[in-house]
């Protein structure tokens, strides 16, 4: 038999402040949030599958439906360096207005109450609630996903101005050493043989800004791409 969740709320410690995540840690996020909408939709067809005793359904259903709800706490709580919830946007899509999280728990709870009564008296009316679930947990799940991957969106438009603004500072560092360089040779070519190992000293100055130029033309490249 399965084991209901708790109607307790599972909550997670919001911080005051957004978490600074990595790309990779955003598309897990949304690679498991988009996973619920499919595992949603796989639980309510074997689970009526099962209701017409088709082999196996139980079982798919069941595996089904403890892969969502693990996920949900994920997704909620936070999991293997994943950060739970971390954001405004994802907090009101789970604890706001929406009730995302009350919602999903109520189809883990009613898919449990299916998948323990399959032959029970009460089997059909659960069967059939599960199934009028379908769309609006397809559209919450949908809404959840949305608001991943457009705060994975902003965090990249964020972090492509930073880079410019960095890239933009060290630009004017190597010119100003440029500057530094050209008048360090004037001042070797006018000293003779006294200076130089200072034109020395000055041309390798030269090669290095090149080299942040190259370097700051790369950066800026691949940030735009």
């Amino acid at each position: 038999m399965l084991k209901e969740m708790s109607s307790s709320a599972p909550r997670a410690n919001l911080p005051r402040a957004s978490r600074v995540v990595s790309s990779d840690a955003f598309g897990a996020l949304i690679n498991l949030a988009g996973r619920q909408r499919m595992l949603s939709q796989r639980i309510i067809l074997h689970a009526v599958l099962a209701a017409q005793e088709h082999e196996g359904a139980w079982n798919t259903a069941t595996a089904a439906l403890k892969l969502f709800r693990e996920t949900h706490l994920t997704l909620i709580q936070g999991k293997d360096g994943l950060p739970g919830v971390f954001f405004e946007d994802l907090r009101l899509a789970y604890f706001g207005p929406a009730q995302g999280d009350q919602k999903i728990r109520e189809f883990i709870s009613l898919a449990e109450r299916v998948l323990n009564n399959t032959h029970g008296r009460q089997a059909a009316g659960l069967l059939a609630e599960l199934i009028g679930s379908a769309t609006p947990m397809i559209e919450l799940l949908n809404g959840i996903t949305l608001v991943y991957e457009k705060e994975s969106q902003l965090r990249a438009q964020t972090l492509k101005k930073q880079l410019h603004g960095m890239m933009n500072d060290v630009k004017t560092i190597a010119k100003q050493a440029r500057m530094v360089s050209f008048n360090a040779q004037i001042i070797a070519a006018r000293a003779g043989s006294a200076g130089r190992e200072f034109s020395v000293v000055a041309g390798v100055l030269t090669s290095i800004t090149s080299e942040m130029d190259e370097l700051i033309h790369v950066a800026l490249r691949d940030a735009i791409e």
